[in-house]
């Protein structure tokens, strides 16, 4: 099989051993799935299937974000406990997840239930001369970690860049550079709080990940994933302080899922400019949805259109009414060992469906169910 890797940057073999340790970083629930949300993890959700059909076990681990910056600020607004805006928008998420026929993740940690392992790595960074305390705060020293940026390799200005879109505050005064980012912070007056040796606080958002990696799937992870919005800051930090912690390599294979555009721009809960899954599967079955997400590439951004779910309705009864049978399955396979040319895969079963062969073992390999 061949992936693409975004550290190096080319496609190159995915070196799978017997069981897969792959870490996807899922959702912070203030808000319904959407169709961003929904490519990244049918993305995944094929590389599973495909690596399965070669025999391999597969570990995942997709996390839930449910205490960060974001999630307090949006239950604040609505005036709920963050822990109960976090249950009901990842139950709305779990529901989603099944209709797509997303396999379930083997494991799908908490980070309000990682406050332990958090603290534990921090000290780890801290002993190994990477993290500092000021002004309350312990922070990642980003100038002691000499491949700092080798991940998205986008340069120390486009980083300052996006630290300041994402709020990392690099003006911050407190910061021996402004690239470092905070490990542990006070929490604010009705922020939730626990204890540390630093002081009474709450973590900082890359550590969350780091923590729950670790402790879910040991030191060394065979692929790691996400949306390529995550690449700068949240993955280059994850990975600098995940090695900082162990002194080993964290990651053997970065991949990343391009964006979704709707009108020329991403859909970002930041933006509000979303087409959310639930609402269309009031209006089309869910395995229509899969397919229209599954007509293009997972590394090139594309623009949604209502227009896909009229073709996707369209090409599911067609798959439907050409029956059972395994035509078309190894080219499939094929195309997914091609860095998950899921376009190609889907062009393949066509085919197939036009010379009047029934393809539902083909499209099983995809996800789709008949």
């Amino acid at each position: 099989m061949q992936l693409y890797d975004t550290r190096r940057g080319a496609v190159v073999p995915f070196e799978a051993p017997e069981i897969v340790r792959m870490y996807v970083c899922g959702i912070t629930p203030y808000d319904a799935t959407h169709l961003g949300h929904a490519a990244t993890y049918v993305t995944y959700d094929i590389l599973q299937r495909r690596l399965i059909d070669r025999g391999h076990e597969i570990r995942y681990v997709r996390n839930i974000t449910d205490v960060d910056d974001d999630i307090l600020r949006a239950a604040a607004k609505r005036g709920v406990h963050y822990l109960d805006l976090a249950f009901g928008e990842t139950a709305r998420f779990d529901e989603d997840m099944e209709a797509l026929n997303t396999l379930p993740p083997w494991s799908e940690p908490r980070a309000t239930g990682a406050i332990p392992d958090v603290r534990g790595v921090i000290n780890a960074i801290i002993a190994s001369g990477f993290g500092y305390v000021a002004n309350g705060c312990v922070f990642f020293d980003t100038r002691a970690a000499e491949a700092f940026g080798e991940v998205a390799s986008l340069g120390r200005d486009r980083m300052l860049e996006l630290a300041e879109e994402w709020g990392e505050d690099p003006g911050n005064p407190a910061k021996r550079d402004p690239l470092d980012f905070v490990l542990w912070r006070p929490s604010a007056p009705g922020e939730p709080v626990w204890e540390s040796r630093w002081g009474r606080g709450r973590p900082g958002w890359h550590i969350e990940c780091t923590a729950l990696a670790l402790r879910e799937l040991g030191e060394t992870l065979d692929l790691h994933g996400g949306g390529v919005d995550l690449l700068y800051p949240h993955h280059e930090c994850v990975n600098a302080q995940s090695e900082a912690a162990t002194g080993g390599p964290f990651v053997r294979h970065w991949l990343h899922q391009s964006m979704v555009h709707l009108g020329g721009r991403k859909m970002s809960k930041s933006t509000g400019n979303l087409v959310f899954v639930h609402d269309l599967r009031d209006r089309v079955p869910a395995m229509a949805i899969r397919l229209a997400l599954m007509i293009h590439h997972y590394r090139r951004p594309w623009n949604w259109d209502d227009s896909l779910l009229d073709e996707a309705l369209i090409r599911l009864d067609a798959w439907t009414n050409a029956g059972t049978g395994d035509a078309a399955l190894d080219d499939v396979r094929g195309a997914l060992d091609d860095d998950l040319d899921v376009p190609a895969a889907v062009v393949a079963i066509d085919r197939a469906v036009a010379a009047g062969d029934g393809v539902s073992d083909a499209a099983a390999l995809l996800g789709v169910l008949l």
